[in-house]
């Protein structure tokens, strides 16, 4: 993902450094800047899902009920799991649609664009998985 970054900050400094000047430009930096970060926002739910650094406020339902926490947990995790499930279908019929329409700049298929959504959603999927089924995840994860 570092690297994924850092390209986009250099085509994407490039491109401004040429554009203003030499009055030129490298045409293809927009879009494949553009496809590096869907790349990065995808691929980073997915870390930040297994790392459990999502946004969540655990205080009210420890304080107030710990007994229900690791069901809450599970029912968040269903819920994280049928979303996930529509991100990969719905990515997956869009890529399969657009598979054929490529791109005049970069030659590039525009499909590239959903298949980050099929994988970040499978692998999101996966984690959900695990969560869900697996006790000792849901109990120690506020200690992580």
């Amino acid at each position: 993902m570092a690297s994924l970054l850092f390209a986009m900050i250099v085509l994407v400094f490039t491109n401004v450094v040429m554009r203003y000047g030499f009055s030129s430009g490298l045409r293809p930096s927009v879009e494949l800047s553009r496809l590096g970060f869907v790349w990065l926002v995808m691929v980073g739910a997915a870390v930040v899902l297994r790392r459990n650094e999502h946004l969540a406020v655990y205080e009210f339902s420890v304080a107030v009920m710990p007994r229900l926490v690791p069901i809450l947990r599970r029912l968040a995790y269903v819920v994280i799991l049928i979303s996930m499930l529509m991100l990969f279908w719905g990515a997956f019929k869009q890529m399969n649609a657009n598979w054929n329409n490529i791109s005049q700049l970069t030659g590039l298929p525009s499909s590239l664009f959903y298949l980050a959504g099929v994988i970040s959603g499978a692998l999101m999927s996966f984690i959900a998985i695990v969560r869900i089924f697996n006790p000792a995840m849901l109990l120690d994860e506020e200690l992580q």
